[in-house]
């Protein structure tokens, strides 16, 4: 069997540009030509200094950025759909079932406990609120954010502790495929030491998984494939 019928995220020879409306019409080249497969418990880490389009290709992969050309091949329910062409519709869908984000911010809307943050992503798949504020508080617990804290706002807490929500709220969706983009980055060495745990954890659950992390040390623990994105920066 080739890898891309089994792989999870199929990226062949994708391309974006911002346009710079304002400064009459000038076109930005950011990638071109990225092409890499991620197949079931796998994570694959993307590497090149800051500007080489890490991010963008993340963002194109959850369908937050457009590609002018390529594919972007995620297998949903079964069947691989391209994002690159996919009504917003279907990419919302995509990204309710098969998709988590991790990113470095967290977006937290004001006055909702942090335990109902975490628990948001199993409720709106179903899950029973009790249940799902279990399974929250259980990963609060060893991301070191203490029980006190649960019932308040993430937006009163420290930078450090607002990533650590933010990732409990990434990790505690069942989703096949996780983005992850710089999931360490305000970390002390035991959080991250933590996150490491998480990553394989999912590889076992067989979740494919891309992501961006400076880190040295913690890029060689969790990455099975590195992909440099430089071969992909576009020319100018």
């Amino acid at each position: 069997m080739s890898p891309l019928m089994t792989a999870m995220i199929d990226v062949t020879d994708a391309k974006k540009t911002f346009t710079m409306h304002l400064q009459g019409g000038i076109e930005l080249p950011v990638v071109s030509g990225v092409t890499f497969h991620v197949d079931p418990g796998e994570c694959v880490v993307l590497s090149g200094p800051s500007g080489a389009g890490k991010s963008s290709i993340l963002k194109m992969i959850f369908g937050n950025y457009r590609c002018d050309s390529g594919r972007i091949g995620i297998r949903h329910r079964g069947a691989l759909i391209d994002l690159a062409t996919a009504e917003p519709r279907q990419v919302l869908n995509v990204r309710r079932a098969t998709i988590g984000y991790v990113s470095q911010f967290l977006r937290a809307v004001p006055r909702v406990a942090t335990i109902d943050v975490v628990a948001e992503p199993l409720i709106v798949n179903g899950m029973a609120r009790t249940e799902a504020q279990q399974r929250a508080g259980a990963l609060l617990h060893r991301l070191n954010i203490p029980e006190r804290l649960w019932q308040l706002p993430p937006a009163t807490f420290s930078g450090g502790e607002q990533q650590r929500v933010n990732i409990a709220r990434g990790f505690i969706s069942d989703l096949p495929i996780l983005l992850l983009d710089e999931p360490t980055a305000s970390l002390d060495a035991a959080n991250r030491a933590v996150v490491v745990e998480l990553i394989a954890e999912k590889k076992r659950q067989g979740v494919a998984m891309v992501a961006i992390v400076h880190d040295d040390e913690i890029r060689h623990l969790i990455a099975d494939r590195i992909v440099d994105v430089t071969s992909f920066a576009a020319a100018a």
